[in-house]
């Protein structure tokens, strides 16, 4: 079973900038209902598309007060227990993360550490990567991020 999610977010100055559960310094951060974490959301979307469980905003909607400023890491927490409650478990994650100027590099591993440990996988399972989008588009224009993930239940 294999699942794919994205997410994109808006940046704005002096908000905080998420990414897979770790916050990253930078002046920028996502405009969101959550804490706009590009990649737990889109994380999700895969679990959820692989299981044919519909999508993050069907669970924990923007329209819902309650996820107001809410940490994404809780989202993907219930997510995992779907995925435990029908005996299924995470095989492998690959994500792409795509941001034209903040560098990421200093914090992959220790992302890839707590994407790893919330979702119970040991963290050679879970692949992080980073790309710029060549300075086109919305990202290239450093008006946001976006996050593309692949994910197999087994």
């Amino acid at each position: 079973m294999i699942g794919i999610g994205y997410d994109s977010h808006r940046f704005q100055k002096g908000r905080k900038l998420i990414i897979g559960g770790v916050e990253i310094e930078s002046e920028f951060g996502t405009i969101a209902h959550s804490d706009g974490d590009v990649l737990i959301h889109s994380l999700v979307d895969a679990i959820l598309g692989a299981m044919a469980a519909g999508d993050i905003g069907e669970l924990f909607p923007d329209t819902d007060i309650k996820y107001k400023n809410y940490n994404s890491v809780f989202f993907l927490e219930k997510v995992i227990g779907m995925v435990k409650d029908k005996g299924l478990k995470i095989v492998n994650i690959d994500t792409v993360i795509i941001l034209e100027k903040i560098k990421i590099s200093k914090y992959k591993q220790q992302i890839k550490e707590k994407i790893a440990s919330v979702c119970e996988i040991e963290s050679n399972k879970v692949s992080i990567k980073a790309k710029t989008n060549e300075m086109m588009g919305f990202v290239g224009r450093q008006e946001g991020l976006a996050a593309i993930t692949v994910c197999q239940l087994g």
